[in-house]
Order: structure tokens, then C-alpha cells, then sequence
């Protein structure tokens, strides 16, 4: 196999912002894997939360051997950017060899559009009410928080939508005593989820708190592994392809994490449509679908994702899978 690795930038339509700072692009690594008459896509996004650049991950890729499969592959890489950009290209490539959709080689049901989060970019509490009135028409919120002075901005995106359902994601900003002091505000205002508001090594504070509403891992979660130190913390696990390190694993978590009793998320970093795509697969059925990369993107693929009143659509066969 030919294993190619491309760095490609997507200007955002505007600036994004978190607890950890702000973006005006997202910078990507495409792997192309050809067995000389058939070429699998895949996408990654390097995350610097996990220590990830793009020369780090380019080495890893680079540092595989001629020949591997998507088995072998899980014990050569681990989980990541690295490992998620060459499995979902191998699923792409198995599926143009097969001549079928990677659905039917996952041995799962044909899937169908789901409705996906907009995010809302942390900002000031009117900034945050303008892109709430703005998007007021979407039925489902995500709003970036993470400060200890979160209460102004969750009113403010209240009242701008006042219909919409809404999710939070803290992105490990808040201290026990910042969520504890908001928990009991989130019912009131129609929150449906709180993702991560503990850093992940401090969230065994999570145990025998009050939980009005699901609390999500997100950072907590990155594969099967992370499920034990979860329990009596987490009603729900945010599955992201470039934590588990692909779709194999991602379709395994699912499940083990539905066996266990969690509720599921998909979620994704900020990309385009080809980090998307295999996520879909995952989205059936899920408790919240967070896939909206490339609504927050100014470009896109040849080939973008469909979103409409339905949600976000599986890919087309000439995009991924």
C-alpha cells in the first residue's frame, strides 16, 4: 500500500472560540491509501490537548510499515489523530474494493440524517445572545462555556433562543464548585447536557454529586480502555473519531459503552466534511450528534456533507465510504 499524507487549512466563517483560546482555521491532515487501483480518504484533526501537532502525527503515519491491516493497525498506532486518519482511509478503501458502502462491511443498518449541535462560540453574554438569536431557528444549541463567570452568557443564550434545546460543553474550564453553584440553574433554563466540566484529572469530584441533568465525558473518554474510571461520573461518553483512533474502535466503544449503560454522543474537532463523514455511521440513534465542522467553515470538500432540516446526511459514496 501507498500511504500519502497532505496538510490542508479551511478558512472558518468566523472566529471560533473555547475556554483553551481562539481559531480562525482549521488545519487538517488528509491521508490518501492506494493499493494502485483503488485510493481510500481519510481526515484527522491533531489536537494540542493531547500533545498532538501536525509534524507528530506525520511522523507517526509515516512511520508505519509497508504492509498492515485495520486490525493489525490498532496494535502498530494508538489511539488518536494518527491511527483515525489511516483507519477511516483503509474503511474507504475496503469499501471501493468491496464495491458497497462501509455500512454494509460494518454490518450495520443503512444510516439515515440526524440532527446535529451548532455551536455557539464562547464570547461576551450579548455577543453569545446575537449568535443565539441568529441560530434560534436550529433546533439544538451547543454552547461553549468554561469561565467561573458562565450563569450571564447561559441566560443571555436563553433568551436569544428561547426554543432551542441546548447542551453546554465546559471544555474541563470549571472548578467542582463553579458547576455545583450552576447545576441547579441548568433544569430551569432547558439544558439537556453538560459536557466535561472538570478536567479530566479532577473529575473523580463527579462522585455522589447532584446531576440534574446528563453529564457527559468528553476529555475522560478516549476508548474502551477509559470506561472503568468513568462509573458513578458520567451518564454519557462523547465518542470522537480522533480520540478513539478511528472507526473500529469508535464502533467498538459504542457498543461497550451502550452495554455498560452510558448513554452516546458523536462528536467531532473542527474539520470538514471527510473528518465527518465515517462519524454519521456512529450518530445513528445517538442520545446528541455534534458533527457541525463544517457548518462552522467558510470551504469545504468537492464533495460536502448535506445538512438540512433533517440534520446531517451520510456521505455520498464519492466523498468517503
Amino acid at each position: 500500500m501507498r500511504i500519502e499524507v497532505s496538510r490542508d487549512v479551511f478558512r472558518l466563517a468566523q472566529v471560533f472560540t473555547i475556554s483553551r483560546g481562539s481559531r480562525t482555521e482549521a488545519k487538517v491532515l488528509s491521508v490518501r491509501i492506494s493499493d494502485g487501483e483503488h485510493h481510500g480518504w481519510g481526515e484527522c484533526v491533531p489536537y494540542a490537548r493531547y500533545d498532538e501537532t501536525l509534524e507528530s502525527v506525520e511522523a507517526e503515519i509515516a512511520a508505519l510499515p509497508e504492509v498492515f491491516s485495520r486490525y493489525s493497525l490498532m496494535g502498530l498506532l494508538p489511539a488518536g489523530a494518527a491511527r483515525n486518519a489511516v483507519d477511516c482511509a483503509l474503511w474507504d478503501l475496503e469499501a471501493k474494493r468491496a464495491g458497497k458502502r462501509a455500512w454494509e462491511l460494518a454490518e450495520i443498518a443503512a444510516p439515515g440524517p440526524e440532527i446535529t449541535a451548532y455551536t455557539l462560540s464562547l464570547d461576551t453574554p450579548e455577543a453569545m445572545r446575537a449568535q443565539a438569536a441568529e441560530n434560534a431557528f436550529r433546533p439544538l444549541l451547543k454552547i461553549k462555556l468554561g469561565t467561573p463567570d458562565d450563569m450571564p452568557r447561559l441566560e443571555a443564550v436563553r433568551a436569544g433562543a428561547p426554543n432551542s434545546r441546548i447542551i453546554i460543553d465546559a471544555n474541563e474550564g470549571w472548578s467542582a464548585e463553579v458547576y455545583a453553584d450552576l447545576a441547579p440553574h441548568l433544569v430551569r433554563l432547558g439544558v439537556a447536557l453538560v459536557e466535561q466540566p472538570l478536567p479530566a484529572g479532577e473529575d473523580d469530584a463527579l462522585i455522589g454529586m447532584d446531576r440534574p441533568v446528563p453529564v457527559c465525558a468528553d476529555e475522560s473518554c478516549h476508548d474502551r480502555a477509559s470506561l472503568p474510571a468513568l462509573k458513578g461520573k458520567y451518564d454519557v461518553v462523547n465518542i470522537k473519531l480522533d480520540k478513539t483512533g478511528g472507526l473500529t474502535e469508535a464502533l467498538e466503544l459504542r457498543r461497550a459503552a451502550l452495554a455498560e449503560g452510558y448513554d452516546v454522543m458523536v462528536g467531532c474537532m473542527v474539520g470538514s466534511s471527510l473528518a465527518m463523514a465515517p462519524a454519521t455511521l456512529l450518530a445513528q440513534g445517538a442520545m446528541v450528534t455534534d458533527l457541525d465542522g463544517p457548518l462552522l467553515l467558510a470551504e469545504d470538500r468537492d464533495t460536502p456533507l448535506i445538512f438540512d432540516d433533517a440534520g446531517v446526511h451520510p456521505p455520498k459514496a464519492a466523498l468517503w465510504g
